[in-house]
């Protein structure tokens, strides 16, 4: 299997890593995968190259910053870090890679942020995939991370997050305060994704685990059902699908049954890809 090229990406100073598999072809959009609270690049693991292989898509994912090996962060996340993903970092990604139009695949709140993304770049991103994303804060979310909490105090845990952030046990312990911080400060109680939805024009698929630790199914019904966008004929462009036995990692626990349901996807709503099954 081919080795992804890597990028390094200037936003003002500040240094992303980001990293491309397979070719951009102009008849084809880029697939950009946004990453999970504790995630980066080296999480996705082999899935961006599966994803590649089977789209015929090039995929590209990056580390935010403060995260993976993109330049480490020190201060606290803004309150409306969801939404300000999007622009400069994101928005940097795509300008300095050279990407034309694409599809938004975010991973827990990374599916926040492609949501977000979408309805601020609606002439860019021509489609989303959501993947156990949060659309509000569940006392589920909140009752998860309380847990995480607990087994990252063993050292031994955050030993290995800081394998997937340079090595650097510094740079894992901000990821994991910046996660648990935000999310368990009753000032970020209020958010949601309802603003985000209510200006999504593009396809929209949500994918959720039934026993996703994170979330219920709520999260995936609030998506579909506040996003908006249609086809000319007015058919809904917006789609659920629960994968049974499943929990907050698709891609890792059920990577066949993400890669078809994406295929699937894009073959009705984005694009006849003659690398895709059936």
């Amino acid at each position: 299997m081919d080795l992804p090229q890597q990028y390094r990406v200037d936003v003002a100073g500040i240094t992303l890593h980001a990293s491309l598999w397979g070719e951009r072809r102009p008849d084809r959009p880029a697939i950009v995968l946004m990453h999970e609270s504790l995630g980066g690049v080296a999480l996705w693991r082999e899935f961006p190259a599966q994803l590649s292989a089977r789209t015929g898509c090039a995929v590209v994912a990056y580390d935010r910053y403060g995260f993976g090996a993109s330049q480490a962060r020190h201060d606290r996340l803004p309150a409306d870090f969801i939404a300000a993903e999007a622009r400069p970092w994101l928005q940097s990604v795509l300008q300095q890679l050279a990407l034309g139009p694409l599809v938004l695949f975010g991973h827990s709140v990374g599916g926040g942020m492609a949501i977000s993304a979408a309805a601020q770049l609606p002439q860019q991103v021509v489609a989303v995939i959501t993947e156990s994303a949060q659309a509000f804060v569940e006392d589920r979310t909140l009752q998860g991370i309380r847990a995480a909490r607990d087994s990252f105090a063993d050292p031994v845990q955050v030993a290995r997050l800081a394998r997937y952030h340079g090595n650097d046990a510094q740079k894992a312990r901000w990821v994991l305060d910046a996660w648990i911080e935000t999310w368990l400060d009753p000032g970020f109680a209020c958010w949601s994704l309802d603003a985000a939805l209510e200006r999504v024009r593009c396809p929209v698929l949500a994918l959720h685990g039934d026993q996703d630790e994170y979330g219920s199914l709520a999260h995936p019904q609030r998506i579909v059902g506040q996003a908006t966008g249609q086809a000319e004929s007015g058919a809904e462009l917006r789609e659920c699908r629960v994968l049974p036995q499943c929990g907050h990692v698709p891609h890792r626990e059920q990577p066949e049954q993400v890669l078809l349901a994406v295929c699937d996807f894009m073959k009705r709503r984005v694009v006849a890809c003659s690398a895709m099954p059936g």
